[in-house]
């Protein structure tokens, strides 16, 4: 009976997001992925190569499957940022899995970078065309609104609650959002409304 590889390789990368998401790379063991996946370790690395590159893959794969659900939206902030609360929601992993990408890996991946500059440069775009208030920096104006969508996921609170609890958590990212992005009228800071 042939084998289907395929079958395999999604099998070993769904047991690595589990293994990477709860301890990380360094703490990971390629025997755990193996015997969750059913498969022979010896197959972990002809097909991915060591640890760090199964968790590149895990990674990267994590990645384009967020992208695909939560699509940038420059013009629309809040719903972008209502849209990641809501994915992270879904899988609480992906938060485990940014942690410690974060922690054992703070430099960004081409993926990570590609993305970054094409949101950079659309948010730039939406500022100089008036659409999103242009007193930030579009970095800033990113990094803020990523902040805000995961803060939640990563607090004492920790899981973002449940039921009304959640429900309330994304209301105030996206207000926060809204207000962060809002055209204010021209005038001196201290006098915007």
């Amino acid at each position: 009976m042939a084998r289907d590889s395929s079958a395999t390789k999604a099998r070993i990368l769904a047991a690595a997001f589990d293994e990477f998401a709860e301890y990380g790379i360094a703490g990971a063991r390629v025997d755990r992925i193996a015997d969750t996946a059913g498969a022979n370790k010896r197959m972990i690395y002809v097909y991915y190569g060591n640890k760090e590159q199964l968790f590149d893959q895990v990674l990267q794969q994590a990645l384009e499957q967020g992208a695909e659900s939560v699509p940038f939206d420059a013009e629309n902030l809040p719903g972008y940022a209502g849209a990641i609360f809501d994915h992270l929601t879904a899988d609480p992993r992906l938060v485990r899995l940014m942690m410690w990408k974060r922690l054992e890996r703070p430099e960004a991946t081409a993926v990570e970078s590609e993305s970054y500059a094409r949101k950079h440069a659309a948010l730039a775009a939406a500022q100089q065309g008036g659409r999103v208030d242009p007193v930030h920096d579009p970095a800033d104006v990113l990094t803020l609104v990523l902040a805000l969508a995961q803060a939640w996921f990563t607090t004492a609170d920790g899981s973002a609650a449940a039921g009304e609890r959640r429900t309330a958590h994304r209301a105030a990212v996206v207000d926060a959002v809204s207000r962060l992005v809002a055209v204010r009228s021209p005038g001196p800071p201290d006098q915007r409304a």
